[in-house]
Order: C-alpha cells, then structure tokens, then sequence
C-alpha cells in the first residue's frame, strides 16, 4: 500500500536542511585563521567554563603542579609574550607546568595551557618552549575544541533526525550508537587540517616575538627520537611512526615536515623580527630538575619499583618492562603478561568488612573468585584469589598496611603463558616489601645536570656520562641533538643526567 508519503526525499531533506541552518546562523569568519568555521554550540563563554571547569581535573590527573616556582613563572611568562601577539590578547591566559615525567603539552578551551616536566627536560633552549606553547596557543585562538564539540552535537541532532523518520518509516532506530562513536572519534583528537592550523599560528606567534622558528623543527626532530626509544621500551622499534607521546596530534614524522615549511615560510616573510633562542638561560634555569620519575610518585630502577615515601618496594620478572604513572605502575612483558599495582587509601578500604571483603567482594565482585586464601607477605596480612577475565587468568593479591590502606597487585596471563609465570609472579608476590630507613635515605631521583664539552669528549664518551640504564647514545640525542656522528665543539653547555 502506498501512503503518499516519499520517506526517502525526506531522509534527505531533512538534515540537508537542518546543516543549512545551522551554518546561515553559527559560521563566522575565525580571526586567527580567517577561515569560516562552525562553533554553534560552544560560544567564547562556555569556552572559559569548561576551561575552569576542566582545569582542576587536569592538575590532578597529571601529577599536581610542579613546585617549582621559578620554572613555573618563566613558563607563564613565555606564554603570556606569545599570547600577546595572538588574536586574543586580552584572553586571561593560564599557563601551568604539570609534574609529570612524560612529554606532553596540550591546552583547554579559554586559555588554559599545559605543558609537563618531562617535556622541558628534552628541550634545549627557550625557543623550543616557545615553540611547543605557540602551537598550543594556536589551538585555542582557532577555537578548535568549540569546532570538534560543535560538529559533534550537530551530527547528534542529524542523526535523531534521521532516528525519527526511521522509526517513522518502521526502520530499527540505531543513533544511540552511532553518536556515541561519532562523539568519541571528533572528541578524542584534533584533526591533520587543525594541527596544521596551530603549527602556522604557532609560527606566526614565536617570530611575532623574536624567537627562531627553526626551534620548533628542532624540538619536533628530538620528539621522533624519544618516540623510538619508546617504541623499543615497548618491544616495538616502529612504534614510534604508528603513535604520537602527544596523544591528540597526528605523527610526529608529519609535523616535521609540516614545520620544516612553515618555519621557512616564516624566515622569508616580515613576520621574522629576531632569532631568540635563550640557550644558556634555559639551560641554567633547569639544571638539577628533578629527570623522569619524581620521588613522590616513586621511582623506576631497572626491574624495581621502589616508592621511598610509602616506604615500598618490589621487583618484577625478567623480561618485564615497568612504566609509572600517576594513577599506577605497571609491568608489561608484550601482549603475553601484565602486573599493575595500585594503592587503596583507608577510607576507601574501609567501606569493606575486611580484607577478604575487599578482595572478593569490592576489587573481584562479579567475576568471582576461587582458591581465596590468607597469606603471609614479609610480616603484612594479605589476601589472593584466581578468576578469569576477557579470556585472561587474573590473580589478585591485596596487602593491608598499617594505617588500613590496600596495597593492590594485579597480575593478568595469556593461559598459555599462565603455568611458566606461576612461579615468577610467586617471586614478585613475596619481593614485597617495607623498606628501611636507610633504604629510604639513600633513595635519589636522576636529575638533570649541565656540563661543558672539553677537548677530547666524544659522543660517546658523553653518553657514558647519562645515569641510564640502557639507551644513553638515544637519550644523548633527544636531549642534546647529539648523534654518534656529531663534531662536538669543546664549550658547548650539554645536558646530562645523575643521581
């Protein structure tokens, strides 16, 4: 039977109509582009709440705000130049350095911009920061974060549009999905076009200021070294070229090239007023900052995890590989194994009966446990259990401290692999323990030191000189663009790291 209703023009016609609205009413020319760009649903002013909204959230998640304040006024005071010679200059602008050991930086809308200490230890002058903030500066003053937001809520609506003629036309209704996925893709980073977009403003802004645009080439070159040292941390040498350590931009690779051109677009044009780099100062100002891990967030040494200020320890299997992060630490050996270890403060854990209730009720629950049992960890009261998860073996071992906390270790097999970790996951289990005071005093994180080139140093005499474990000639060049190939020059100021 024909109704005389065209369910299928309307189909059409509809969201065609609905964009058509939305862009007579919400496109506007952006000052820092000059491109016409939608931002409908996230106008300046809601920018600035989420930003204060977000802002406490990030310090938190981050590793809390370094304390360093002399580091952490000469980072804002970079910023607030280069705001200046933005197309928002009368922004309040809020520029926070996070303690935090990995390479990051990345911004909120409404002014807030982040940058962590990890990453001011691969820079080496203060272009290079500048170069890092202005790029940040830029995704903000092109209101990027508005336009991703945007484009997904306008999505959202088309797709209840579409939602309603379906079930209309007795078709099943599937936008719930649908926009949950098209939210978390717009979300989740900026686009090649919109990276591109900061790294122009970003260039536009440090030249503005007088700094080298080059610097911002140089810093990019040292980020897809730490990329391959990281990528053979993880067993995986090419990882550096399938990931970015700054998760919401595209490859590193990609961005060289892109500021190889923009920053000699910029030399040849009038926007070029200087070529600051500040190296000596930069350097000054962050010899003997804290290297990696900081001593409140515990420190890796090789197959150790030792945290001086919960006064713990243990060590993991060979083969294994720790990574430390604010929330946990954990041990990967590739996708064979995994052991995470977290804490549970007391007034968490004692919304449980017991420690047994902790384990087998709040940590398990569903899932369920077997072999649950009482054990002995150097003296520590503790609690273990087997179950199986997402096709894993899961043991888990919760360790009651003096003061009622939880000490948690998660330790997650392939089956096939489960039977020969048997006893090296034993030996982890029991390598737990308090340390001894003097254990605690003689406990030092690495820390950045500057040293001149004499005459006879070689690189990898240099190298040599770097307090790592593994991978110095690597380190060398991220933090000093020093390859074994490098003509060094007796004088120059160097980076190097020590206890």
């Amino acid at each position: 039977m024909k109704s005389g209703f065209d369910y299928s023009r309307n189909f059409i016609f509809v969201p065609l109509l609905l964009s058509a609205l939305l862009a007579l009413s919400a496109c506007s020319a952006n000052p820092a582009t000059g491109e016409q760009s939608f931002t409908a649903f996230m106008s300046p002013e809601r920018e600035k709440e989420v930003g204060r909204e977000e802002h406490p959230k990030i310090i938190k998640a981050f590793g809390g705000v370094f304390d360093d304040a002399e580091i952490g006024a000469y980072v804002a005071d970079i910023g607030g130049r280069l705001s200046q010679h933005s197309e928002m200059p009368d922004l309040v602008w809020t520029f926070t350095v996070l303690n935090d050991a990995k390479i990051n930086a990345f911004a909120l809308p409404g002014g807030y911009v982040y940058i962590t200490r990890g990453l001011l230890s691969l820079a080496s002058n203060e272009a290079e920061i500048a170069g890092v903030l202005s790029h940040e500066i830029g995704h903000v003053t092109a209101r990027h974060t508005a336009q991703r937001y945007s484009s997904t809520v306008a999505t959202s609506i088309g797709l209840q549009v579409l939602g309603a003629l379906g079930s209309a036309a007795g078709i099943p209704s599937v936008t719930g999905d649908a926009v949950a996925l098209g939210a978390k893709a717009v979300l989740q980073g900026y686009s090649r076009d919109q990276e591109l977009q900061s790294d122009m403003l970003g260039v536009r802004y440090m030249t503005r200021a007088g700094y080298d645009p080059d610097a911002m080439t140089s810093f990019f070159t040292k980020l897809r070294v730490h990329q391959r040292i990281e990528g053979m941390m993880a067993g995986n040498a090419d990882a550096a070229e399938q990931s970015n350590i700054m998760a919401t931009h595209p490859r590193t690779a990609e961005r060289i090239e892109q500021a190889i051109e923009l920053a000699s677009e910029a030399g040849a044009g009038p926007q070029k007023n200087g070529s600051r780099l500040n190296a000596d100062k930069y350097l000054s100002l962050i010899d003997g900052m804290v290297f990696g891990d900081d001593i409140s967030q515990g420190l890796v040494r090789g197959n150790s995890f030792i945290h001086p200020e919960m006064g713990i320890r243990y060590d993991v299997p060979d083969g294994f590989r720790l990574f430390n992060s604010p929330a946990n630490v954990t041990a990967i050996k590739k996708d064979e194994a995994k052991i995470i270890f977290d804490y549970i403060p007391p007034k968490a854990a004692k919304q449980a009966n017991s420690l047994k209730d902790f384990v087998v009720r709040m940590w398990a629950g569903r899932a369920g446990l077997s072999e649950v049992e009482h054990i002995n960890i150097n003296g520590m009261n503790a609690v273990t259990g087997l179950t199986r998860s997402k096709g894993n073996d899961l043991r888990l071992v919760g360790i009651e401290d003096e003061y009622g906390g939880i000490y948690r270790l998660l330790f997650i097999s392939n089956p096939k692999v489960t039977k020969e970790l048997n006893i090296p996951f034993r030996n982890t289990t029991y390598s737990f323990r308090k340390m001894t005071a003097d254990e605690i005093k003689n406990v030092k994180p690495y820390r950045i030191r500057l040293y001149r080139v004499q005459a006879g140093d070689s690189p990898a005499s240099l190298a040599g000189m770097l307090a790592l474990d593994e991978y110095r000639e690597e380190w060398m060049e991220v933090l000093n663009a020093i390859t074994p190939e490098t003509e060094l020059s007796a004088g120059t100021l160097i980076k190097i790291i020590s206890e």
